[in-house]
């Protein structure tokens, strides 16, 4: 896809990945409506990104919320006529014991992780599909994470969101060469890298806040993520850079991390011998966190 000119609507655009991809598809030329949840951040970006003579539109947006992606996605159609890059970026994080975590915890994070790309394959993929068929190309990413493949410890909430999501993309994909269409799908699965995720509790709704203080594990799970959160040595803008080149290449499957594809081995062939599951941080295990007991 030739990119200049063509629009791009990416969700978590106000900081981390999707600060990077609306920076980066400015300098591509790109006509770029932006949606987060926070509009102070948010307008930072918008206002940043036209004073460098970027067409940009942007809302405040829970993805969680259907009708909320439902709005984002009509004003982004009718500003621009059409969406030919759509990037479902949005994400927060979540850890602790399975057992202890709540069944708020689990509404917050599969809210946003999960049924935010639901949302957005739901709301601008058939108008988008209908652009395909008059000759448009098309192409949606969809932010997974390296947790949609290994389930590490503490993780739980993340990791079922995130290989949810990559389900959901395979499944896309299939899909939509079922319906003949040219649309293109990536998974974006990002390992560590220096983003505000480990504090995207900030941004956490009050009616979905839990009443009890985190325990044991969830603070020990909170410490291990802002530790490996901090050591990631590939930046979010170089994420974004290795993202529009996989959908120049049209790739479906973005690992960013090529040093922890030996773990992905290790636990494909776990299942396939029947094993019990490979360690998850055999690639990396200083990033293992301490036993909460």
């Amino acid at each position: 896809m030739n990119l200049e000119g063509k629009v791009a609507a990416i969700t978590g655009a106000a900081s981390g990945f999707g600060r990077e991809l609306a920076r980066l598809g400015a300098r591509q030329r790109m006509r770029l409506a932006l949606a987060d949840v926070q509009r102070d951040a948010l307008d930072v970006v918008v206002n940043e990104l036209k004073r460098t003579g970027a067409v940009v539109i942007s809302d405040v947006v829970d993805v969680a919320q259907s009708a909320q992606v439902q709005r984002f996605a009509e004003h982004a159609f009718s500003a621009f006529g059409n969406v030919h890059l759509l990037m479902n970026n949005a994400g927060v994080g979540g850890g602790g014991y399975l057992w202890e975590n709540t069944a708020r915890d689990w509404q917050w994070v599969m809210g946003v992780n999960l049924m935010g790309v639901v949302h957005g394959v739901q709301h601008f993929v058939p108008r988008m599909l209908e652009a395909n068929q008059r000759g448009e190309p098309g192409h949606v990413v969809n932010t997974a994470s390296i947790a949609g493949w290994l389930a590490a410890p503490l993780m739980g909430v993340y990791n079922v969101s995130k290989h949810a999501v990559v389900a959901l993309s395979e499944t896309l994909y299939h899909d939509l060469k079922l319906a003949q269409s040219t649309i293109g799908v990536s998974v974006l699965c990002p390992a560590f890298v220096p983003t505000g995720i480990a504090q995207s509790h900030r941004v956490r709704p009050a009616e979905l806040l839990n009443a009890d203080e985190p325990t044991a594990s969830q603070r020990i799970a909170q410490v291990a993520s802002e530790k490996a959160v901090a050591s990631g040595k590939i930046t979010a803008q170089e994420i974004a850079q290795l993202t529009f080149d996989a959908v120049r290449d049209n790739r479906f499957y973005v690992f960013t991390h090529p040093q922890i594809l030996p773990s992905l081995r290790a636990r494909f062939d776990a299942v396939l011998s029947g094993a019990a599951p490979a360690d998850p941080y055999a690639a990396r295990p200083s990033s293992r966190p301490l036993s909460p007991s």
